[in-house]
C-alpha cells in the first residue's frame, strides 16, 4: 500500500496505532473491516475520518430492526410502476426505469473508490450477514427484472459496525477483518479531547477528566458515559465558567454525562 493511501486519522479523529493497522490491512486484503466497541467509542465516525482522510465519498447504509439485505442492492419499484401505467405515463415497459440501487449498489457503481459504511448491523435480523456473504465477497449482484449483473467498478472499503447486540455468525466473521475499539485510556482520550479544542485549559482538562474516570469506575452504572459526553461536558464546563476545584465536589451538569435515572441515584449513593 502506498503511503498516499494510508489512514493515520485526521485533525479531529484520533486513532490508536491498533485502529490504524487494522483498517490498513482490510484495505489492502480487500476485506471489510468489522468495528465493535461499547457506544461513544468513535465506530461510526471511523469511517467518515477514513473518508476524509483519503479523500474518498462516504456511503452510509444505516441498518434498522427491519432492514432486509435486499434493501442495500435494489429495489424493484412496482408503486410507482402501476401509477405510471394508471396514468399514460410512457416508457412503463422499461423496467429498469424503476430499479432503485440500495447503498451497496450505489457503491459498486461508482467509478471511484469509496467508503461503504453498514452502520450497527446486529440491528437487523440473524440471516441478515449471511444474506450479503456472496455480494462482500464478489462484490457483485444479479438484478432479477432486468436480468442485469451489478459488479462493482471499483471495490468500495467497507467498514461494518457492531455494538454486539447480537452474535454475527460464523461464515460471516470469517469474511471479515475484525477490531474491538479499547475505550480509550487517558492519555489517549487527552489528545481525542485536544483535537477537538482550541484553548482548554489544562487544569480544566485534568479535573474533569479524573472525575469522568472515576464515575465510569463505579461498579453499577447501567449506561456508562462516552468519549462523545465528555467531550459535550468540557463544552459545558467552559461555557459554564466552572472552576476547576469545584467540578468532583459539585459534579457540574452531570445530565450531560449521565442519562438513566437510576444510574444518576447510583452516583448520589456512592458519594454519601
Amino acid at each position: 500500500m502506498s503511503m498516499e493511501t494510508r489512514f493515520t486519522g485526521t485533525d479531529t479523529y484520533v486513532a490508536s496505532d491498533d485502529l490504524m493497522a487494522a483498517v490498513e490491512v482490510a484495505m489492502e486484503l480487500q476485506k471489510p473491516l468489522l468495528i465493535k466497541g461499547e457506544p461513544g467509542t468513535g465506530k461510526t465516525m471511523l469511517a467518515d475520518a477514513v473518508a476524509k482522510a483519503l479523500n474518498m465519498e462516504l456511503l452510509v447504509w444505516n441498518i434498522k430492526s427491519t432492514t432486509k439485505a435486499q434493501d442495500g442492492l435494489y429495489i424493484y419499484d412496482t408503486v410507482q410502476r402501476l401509477y405510471d401505467s394508471q396514468f399514460g405515463e410512457s416508457g412503463v415497459d422499461d423496467i429498469g426505469r424503476y430499479i432503485k440501487l440500495g447503498k451497496l449498489g450505489e457503491a459498486f457503481k461508482k467509478d471511484k473508490q469509496v467508503v461503504l459504511l453498514i452502520d450497527e448491523i446486529d440491528k437487523a435480523d440473524l440471516e441478515f450477514p449471511n444474506d450479503l456473504l456472496w455480494e462482500l465477497d464478489k462484490m457483485e449482484f444479479f438484478i432479477n427484472e432486468t436480468k442485469e449483473t451489478v459488479k462493482a467498478n471499483i471495490r468500495p472499503i467497507v467498514i461494518i459496525t457492531s455494538n454486539a447486540e447480537k452474535e454475527l455468525p460464523d461464515a460471516f466473521l470469517r469474511r471479515c477483518i475484525f477490531h474491538y475499539i479499547r475505550f480509550p485510556e487517558p492519555d489517549l482520550m487527552r489528545q481525542i479531547v485536544n483535537a477537538h479544542f482550541e484553548n482548554l485549559h489544562e487544569h480544566l482538562l485534568e479535573e474533569a477528566m479524573n472525575t469522568f474516570y472515576r464515575i465510569r469506575s463505579i461498579r453499577d452504572l447501567r449506561k456508562k458515559p462516552s468519549t462523545s459526553e465528555l467531550i459535550d461536558w468540557l463544552r459545558a464546563l467552559m461555557i459554564g465558567g466552572i472552576e476547576p476545584d469545584v467540578i468532583e465536589e459539585k459534579l457540574p451538569y452531570l445530565g450531560v454525562l449521565i442519562k438513566k435515572d437510576e444510574d444518576l441515584e447510583t452516583i448520589r449513593n456512592v458519594r454519601r
